[in-house]
């Protein structure tokens, strides 16, 4: 090496930007200013009460749209062969999904609320939407892989189109009749589920795609990486925000009204989340899925389709039921433990699977 040649440095992963770091306040701040509205500013949040299309909030929609968009922009889908292949990783989604998380959260309503059959009843059809919106954010902050979880949402949401209905009529129907507790019925139209999986997966699903396919055959892989995404990639956090400042906007009365009720539907959502999540985490590194399919896993098992729950809530037991306000404290528990769990997520994959994750999600 002559002395005017310069030996360039390696390249450090970037870390978490000002707009991620300070992403519980900014959380925080949305929801704040969410309850804001609809206390001192009602005429709004009845406007966008009326905003809906199908039973579907078109601001939320929109808001939903602009916050996964990005992120499903990101997935490398000529990656994604190699996880379908995974059949650990597949498997075990399956089963903590569709197996064991109704089964838990269906434990902790007759638990915590046996006296209170709305909220119970809102809890357990909580339990029974799997997350195919918000996991893509917790996912991607916590560096899991982004392929992994473009399929893993696409299959819960199959199994959402055919096993929502019938589990709903197991669990509030047939097991409370076995073991001799109250029942309740559950009337789901599969198009409702269908239109929701439609707008919050198959819409950006295909926008994200697209923009990758045009994008790396006009202008390169580079261009793409280098130029585009960053541009876009804000606007998920951006999107996220302005979805829960409506979510709370919409529902604020119900939240400020009733804090008491509030804080029991609370409390078994937030171990929900905790036990969901814990063992996502623990069985993929038992199952030896590395940290980020292990992350990717963990955030798919814990988190909830509120946007689905909301709807179907509201739909069978009116806007006013209990049912509904369960339903609604789902996303006011659901947003602020799983940007902590991001965070936790982060810690782990030092502690646990002594790994950088941001130099794995860039591999």
């Amino acid at each position: 090496m002559t002395a005017t040649q310069v030996t360039p440095a390696p390249q450090t992963p970037a870390r978490l930007s000002n707009l991620d770091r300070f992403l519980p306040l900014w959380i925080g701040l949305a929801m704040v200013a969410g309850l804001l509205i609809s206390r001192f500013i009602p005429a709004l949040s009845d406007a966008l009460h009326r905003l809906e299309v199908g039973g579907i909030s078109v601001p939320i929609g929109i808001g939903l749209l602009v916050m996964m968009y990005p992120v499903l922009a990101k997935v490398r889908y000529d990656r994604i062969a190699a996880v379908t292949g995974d059949r650990k990783l597949l498997v075990s989604s399956l089963v903590l999904n569709w197996l064991v998380g109704p089964a838990v959260m269906f434990a902790l309503a007759w638990i915590f609320l046996p006296d209170l059959p709305e909220y119970r009843t809102g809890l357990i059809i909580v339990g029974l939407a799997r997350c195919i919106a918000m996991v893509v954010i917790w996912n991607d902050l916590a560096c899991g892989d982004r392929e992994a979880t473009a399929v893993l949402v696409a299959i819960n949401s199959v199994f959402q189109l055919v096993a929502f209905s019938l589990l709903g009529w197991f669990y509030l129907t047939v097991l409370p009749g076995w073991l001799g507790l109250d029942t309740q019925g559950l009337d789901v139209s599969v198009w409702n589920i269908a239109l929701n999986v439609l707008v919050f997966l198959g819409v950006p699903l295909i926008a994200g795609f697209a923009s990758r396919w045009l994008g790396e055959k006009r202008k390169g892989r580079a261009w793409y990486e280098e130029k585009f995404l960053p541009k876009v990639g804000p606007w998920a956090l951006y999107g996220l925000l302005f979805t829960i400042v409506l979510l709370f906007a919409l529902q604020g009365d119900a939240i400020i009204a009733k804090p008491l009720d509030v804080a029991r539907i609370a409390l078994p959502l937030l171990i929900y989340f905790a036990v969901m999540w814990c063992a996502g985490m623990l069985l993929g590194r038992a199952l030896g899925l590395g940290y980020s399919r292990s992350t990717t896993l963990a955030f798919t098992a814990a988190g909830n389709n509120f946007e689905l729950a909301i709807a179907v809530a509201i739909g069978t037991f009116g806007a006013t039921s209990g049912q509904a306000l369960a339903g609604v404290v789902g996303p006011l528990i659901e947003v602020p433990v799983l940007v902590g769990l991001v965070y936790v997520s982060l810690w782990a994959a030092r502690a646990w699977f002594k790994t950088d994750p941001y130099q794995e999600s860039t591999t």
